[in-house]
């Protein structure tokens, strides 16, 4: 581990998750939001990130599926980031995911080192041995990085970019941002729509909102479990997860129980009943901000048939009567994951940012 020297005025203090946000404690929590929303909107420059206390806070319930740690960044008292922590609870699993997020003005002057070191004391605590994070790159001059999957590149000279090399990271994959104009014309989506109707002979197109209706709960689960199994990873590790009907049932409680609303639209092959395909749109309270495509998926068995334009296309839609004030989908894309880019090109989306996914292994 890279050495750290302790910066002087910085607290590192474990993160206070109240029982709810009308709890006496939940101030902290709200402060960390707070920050939270103002470090992504420097990163990202605009606000389709920003997120309340009620959303976020469902997702810091430990539960039989995934442990989370997190500290709040103090520099002189006052809260300048956060450290996440995440370690999946799979039988037998290595990883663990992290964040260290920090304000431009506490950044280059160590405190992203020093915070850092929380991890690797987490990953030593509990076993893990492969470390994995993300983080957008800004555009710069000069020696680019490529990932081992030989799709997109980064700038070598990133600050992020830096910070991880420095930290003993290797790149594993490049994920694309893009956005799609929920203000233009849907002539176009509905003409896609059409031909992958043509072209899915033997299927056919379900709609619901979260939670999950109980007659396509079990079906669902499965489908979502393929999601560890059946999408492009890179150079990046992540357990086989197990999804059942009660681990939806929590996670779609997760999501609502805070004001974000979920549509989905799934593919059902009608010849067996399953369902093969399926696509996630989600939005906060505020139906005017961006909508977010959460995962996108069909069976590696049941692809050539244009589900994926089919589902996508279908959501949104539908998504219009839902939530017409949102100006624009915000999505994540593996950048060598080229049938699904290039279903998402075809329909409108545009790149607007790249984010590389970093790796350590530590020493068993």
């Amino acid at each position: 581990m890279t050495s750290t020297t302790t910066v002087r005025g910085v607290e590192l203090r474990p993160l206070v998750v109240p029982a709810s946000l009308d709890a006496p404690d939940a101030g902290q929590f709200n402060e960390m939001t707070a920050v939270r929303n103002r470090i992504y909107r420097e990163i990202t420059g605009h606000d389709d990130f920003t997120t309340t206390p009620a959303e976020l806070l469902p997702f810091f319930d430990d539960d039989a599926y995934v442990r989370k740690f997190a500290w709040v960044v103090l520099l002189d008292g006052r809260m300048v980031g956060r450290v996440v922590v995440e370690l999946p609870l799979e039988d037998g699993s290595r990883t663990l995911f992290w964040q260290v997020e920090l304000l431009q003005e506490a950044s280059g002057q160590g405190i992203g080192s020093q915070a850092y070191a929380l991890v690797e004391q987490s990953a030593r605590e509990h076993g893990r041995t492969i470390l994995q994070s993300w983080a957008q790159h800004a555009e710069a001059p000069g020696e680019r990085m490529v990932p081992p999957t030989g799709s997109g590149s980064i700038p070598a000279a990133d600050r992020a970019a830096r910070f991880f090399r420095r930290h003993g990271y290797t790149l594993g994959q490049i994920e694309r941002v893009s956005a799609l104009d929920l203000t233009a014309p849907p002539d176009r989506i509905e003409a896609l729509r059409d031909e992958a109707r043509q072209a899915a002979d033997g299927y056919e197109v379900l709609g619901w909102f979260a939670p999950t209706p109980p007659e396509l709960a079990e079906g669902y689960a499965w489908a979502k479990s393929r999601m560890s199994t059946d999408t492009p990873m890179g150079e990046l590790v992540f357990d086989e997860e197990r999804w059942d009907v009660e681990r939806l049932a929590r996670n779609d409680e997760r999501i609502t129980s805070g004001g974000r609303t979920v549509r989905v639209a799934a593919a059902r092959h009608v010849a067996t009943g399953k369902l093969v395909a399926f696509n996630e749109l989600v939005i906060g309270p505020d139906r005017t901000g961006a909508t977010h495509q959460e995962d996108t998926l069909v069976l590696k068995e049941h692809r050539g048939h244009r589900l994926g334009m089919l589902v996508k296309c279908e959501n949104l839609l539908a998504w219009r009567q839902h939530a017409p004030q949102s100006q624009r989908v915000i999505t994540f894309n593996a950048e060598e994951n080229r049938p699904m880019l290039g279903i998402n090109e075809t329909i409108g989306f545009v790149p607007i940012a790249y984010e590389g996914a970093w790796k350590k292994v530590l020493p068993q």
